[in-house]
Parts: C-alpha cells; structure tokens; sequence
C-alpha cells in the first residue's frame, strides 16, 4: 500500500507539472527515476517511453500505466494513470469553466510564452539523456536520420516508420551481435 501510495503521489506531481506533452514527463521520470531513486536505467525508460508512444493513446497516459504496471503490477499501473491525470483532468476542467473569460487575457497569453520557454530546455533536456542510451549501435543513428527525412519530408506515415523501426531494430541488433561474438566480445 505504501509503494502504490507512494506511485500515485509522484505521478499526481508529474502530472500537475507535465507541460508540454510527453517529453516533459520523461524529462520528470529521468530525473526521479533513473538518476535519483536509480529505479530503472536509461535505456528502460527508453523502452517504456517507445511502447508508450508506440501503442493508440497518449504517450503519457501509456507511459505512465507501463511504469506503475513494471513496478508494482496492475493495480500499480492504474494507480499511476489515475495519478498522472488527476491534475490535468481538474486543471482542464477549471480552464473550461472558464474559457471565455481567460481566452484573450494578456496574463494568459504571458503565462503561456512563459511555460513554453521553460518546456523547450526540459524537453531537449530529455531527448539528449535519451539520445545517449538509445543507440547502441552507429547505425541506428542513420536509421533515424532516415526516419526524420522520411517523415518530415515525405510525409511517410509514422505507423509505417515505427513498424519499419521493429523490423529493422531486431535485424540491425541480431547482425551487430553476432559480429560482437564472432568477435569475441
């Protein structure tokens, strides 16, 4: 009951605190998790954020479940989700009480360039500690290169890329390791 008490209470702060999408919220779980509890390690939380943006839904909302789910099953799982969208889910509510007051007002439009110029460092922030976990071998480095210019320039559909992703992550890693043992490694 502790650890599932514990599971609700940081993914509630995470979620009040969760600005600017899913990135911010692995920014959250990298510091948290991986560097100060040392609960799981980079490249897990590599694997979760890919499954959780891999699978219909929110990055969040997937991320969220699969970490509570790792850590303390089902119920932990739930209790995470709950968690992590308690406070968006309140905060929205009130935002759409009171929309047509707030839509316009120089306070929130300050308040929002505010939080957007905070949440580009946390972001990249992220992205960059990811980066360093995520590619094992050099050539996935290319793979993404390829993805990105695919996707931003030929508008290829990301549930091809991602499942061109999975079929190419099993070859690439299957090839690179078998060199390593033929290598000795």
């Amino acid at each position: 009951m502790k650890m599932l008490s514990s599971l609700f209470f940081q993914f509630l702060k995470f979620g009040a605190f969760t600005f600017g999408g899913g990135w911010s919220l692995i920014a959250q779980m990298q510091k948290e998790f991986v560097e100060k509890r040392k609960l799981i390690t980079n490249e897990e939380l590599l694997d979760l954020t890919s499954v959780g943006r891999s699978i219909p839904g929110t990055m969040i909302g997937n991320t969220a479940m699969l970490f509570g789910y790792r850590e303390a099953g089902f119920l932990g799982g739930l209790v995470c989700l709950v968690g992590m969208t308690l406070a968006p889910f309140l905060i929205l509510t009130a935002v759409t009480f009171f929309y047509n007051a707030l839509l316009g007002s120089f306070i929130m439009d300050a308040v929002m360039k505010g939080i957007r110029a905070a949440v580009v460092p946390i972001i990249l922030s992220a992205v960059l500690g990811l980066m360093k976990s995520g590619y094992r071998y050099p050539v996935f480095i290319v793979c993404t290169v390829i993805s990105f210019v695919l996707y931003a320039f030929f508008n290829v559909n990301c549930i091809y890329l991602v499942v061109i992703g999975m079929i190419l992550g099993v070859l690439i890693t299957e090839i690179c390791e078998r060199k390593e043992k033929a290598n000795g490694r």
